[in-house]
């Protein structure tokens, strides 16, 4: 995904100028934290209401090994996971982490179709693709990442003046 679009200024064919992709730049945002909300309530689901031993008992008469152990990490990871994409830091890392999660949660929910009203796999088929999404694209411009690398690349006022 292309944060700034080149244009040719049809007077001199040799200027190029960066201008921001706004559409790219809002619509990046937008799925960053819708997928965020959605993950952080479904951590905050296992936390809460279902607790860490319901949660636990759950993934047990799945089938899932260690179900304290996974259940911790399913939850944690969907929590945390889900505020680092909103905030946009980590994104490379937390969406494969995710990815993986859902992987694991069609694996051992043994799906029965498509249909999540029939104890399919849709719903964490998109969570995982968004995951892998966010790694391979980036959180985008309006984001921590963004703040962090043009931090270090010595240019602190860089997000502001791109978007």
């Amino acid at each position: 995904m292309s944060l700034t679009s080149e244009t040719v200024n049809p007077a001199n064919t040799s200027s190029r100028t960066n201008t921001p992709d706004w559409f790219g730049s809002i619509a990046a945002l937008i799925g960053r934290l819708l997928f965020g909300v959605v993950l952080v309530a479904h951590g905050w689901q296992k936390l809460t209401e279902w607790g860490p031993s319901g949660t636990a008992a759950a993934f047990e008469s799945m089938g899932v090994p260690l179900p304290a152990v996974s259940a911790q990490i399913a939850t944690w990871a969907e929590l945390g996971g889900g505020v680092l994409i909103i905030l946009g830091l980590f994104v490379r890392f937390v969406g494969p982490l995710i990815a993986l999660i859902m992987a694991g949660a069609v694996y051992f929910a043994g799906p029965t179709g498509v249909f999540v009203s029939n104890g399919g796999w849709e719903l964490e088929a998109v969570i995982a693709a968004a995951g892998l999404f966010l790694a391979a694209a980036g959180a985008g411009v309006l984001s921590l990442d963004r703040v962090i690398t043009n931090a270090r690349n010595g240019r602190k006022d860089a997000t502001a003046a791109s978007v």
